[in-house]
């Protein structure tokens, strides 16, 4: 549906012209000589794009762009002048003008004009529109995925989700096991409560405990006042534990006391407090091979593996990437304010020809990557990566590439796999935070 124009202007042959003229490219219009009228029409019509008159005979067009500004903040507003004067169009664009034109000298400008900034209206109802079902609570309406392997498992979650026994997913780094997870709380009975999800990988022992299990003022250096921990703040909702392979063996044993009694203690304190939480839990590493070799507590994975799903690697499910880069693509197109682009046959014949090692997370960024690349109309196989172009994720021959080229293109692929997350790169790289960041600087890496 195009947007309603509005036309001020007290020259009536000339905004008559303009009406006209606006008509014929399909837009409906309506229009007035002065601005007491203009704003009459504009409580009482839905007006999206408003072409004004600088000098009328109530006032002045740059001071009304600050008026509607206030009071209509999504309306497009093209200033007309007889003649033009630099202050004022600096003054007009500085208050949301979305340009400020000369009569006459820029009649050719008015129509480009006015479809720019029906593309941008356009563009702000998708992004509003995107920003909602993102500020939605995230279902299994929202999973994208159709091929029978993900349906199955789709299937499997939502018949676990209305009760309250616990949940391991597993699968690998980046197939979408807390986006999972969410769509299972938004499913069960505490839905109206918290969700709270902690990445066990991404703290030491002592902070992790922390923030598992709150502490006392005074319970160690620098605790200078009680802190509740996310056993608290998921009271009577959900606590998601991601990588819960990297919790340490003692904190195991807690952990495991809450599941069996529902009892914890903070750390420093003496008070036993209850948690009253349904405990879903996620890892990319072989979890049951880890008990039975003493790495993990046997009696924890019995206990939080009680109902098991496995997410397919985005290579077990080909036939949704395609559904899957064009989500990506309508989501950053809006974000960065560009018009979706199509996806030509070639360049999804390279998405889908791909192994994925990053699965889901690697495919966003690449398509994130390809949309700052792209200015055309359609996402080519010249905007992805070159990995890509030639069908897989191997480097070439080393011969032609010295170690330190070669160990900067390996830094940057785990990078991109992990989605910028540094913690985790520096973790699958086995190497320490602060020596990534050095090779990041001296690679001349963007992340």
């Amino acid at each position: 549906m195009q947007p309603t124009i509005l036309i001020i202007d007290d020259e009536t042959g000339l905004r008559e012209l303009l009406a006209r003229m606006i008509r014929l490219e399909g837009f409906e219009v309506v229009q007035t000589g002065d601005l007491a009228s203009a704003k009459r029409l504009l409580g009482k019509q839905s007006i999206e794009i408003v072409l004004c008159d600088v000098k009328l005979p109530d006032g002045n067009g740059v001071d009304f762009v600050d008026t509607v500004k206030k009071e209509f903040p999504s309306i497009e507003i093209l200033l007309l002048t007889a003649y033009g004067n630099i202050p004022d169009g600096v003054q007009a664009m500085r208050l949301g003008a979305f340009d400020y034109l000369v009569k006459g000298d820029d009649n050719n400008r008015i129509i480009p004009a006015l479809h720019k900034m029906v593309d941008k209206i356009h563009l702000q109802r998708k992004v509003m529109h995107l920003e909602k079902q993102l500020g939605r609570p995230l279902g299994f309406d929202q999973i994208i995925g159709q091929s029978p392997a993900f349906r199955q498992v789709i299937d499997l979650a939502q018949k676990v989700a209305p009760t309250d026994t616990a949940v391991l997913l597993h699968g690998e780094t980046g197939t979408g096991k807390e986006v999972f997870a969410q769509a299972i709380h938004q499913a069960s009975r505490r839905a109206g409560r918290a969700f709270i999800a902690l990445n066990c990988s991404a703290f030491s022992h002592d902070l992790l405990e922390s923030e598992l299990f709150g502490h006392r003022a005074g319970a160690f250096t620098g605790a200078l006042k009680d802190k509740p921990g996310l056993l608290d703040e998921a009271q009577g909702g959900t606590l998601f534990l991601d990588e819960i392979g990297e919790m340490p063996f003692d904190l195991q044993a807690k952990l495991l006391r809450v599941l069996e009694t529902g009892e914890y203690l903070p750390v420093g304190d003496t008070k036993i407090r209850r948690a009253d939480i349904r405990l879903l839990s996620a890892t990319n590493r072989p979890l049951l091979e880890d008990a039975e070799a003493g790495r993990f507590r046997a009696d924890l994975y019995y206990r939080l593996a009680v109902f098991q799903i496995h997410l397919p690697a985005l290579r077990e499910r080909r036939q949704d990437i395609a559904l899957l880069a064009r989500h990506f693509t309508a989501y950053f197109s809006a974000k960065m304010g560009k018009k979706t682009m199509d996806l030509t046959d070639e360049f999804l014949h390279c998405l889908e020809n791909y192994p994925w090692r990053g699965n889901i997370r690697e495919l966003r960024n690449v398509i994130e990557r390809a949309i700052i690349l792209s200015s055309g109309a359609h996402l080519t196989v010249a905007d992805l990566p070159g990995e890509l172009q030639s069908g897989d994720d191997r480097s070439g021959p080393e011969v032609t590439y010295s170690l330190e080229t070669a160990e900067c293109r390996h830094i940057q692929k785990v990078l991109l796999l992990t989605g910028g997350n540094k913690t985790e790169a520096a973790r699958l790289l086995g190497i320490g935070l602060t020596t990534l960041y050095r090779k990041i600087e001296s690679c001349g890496l963007s992340f």
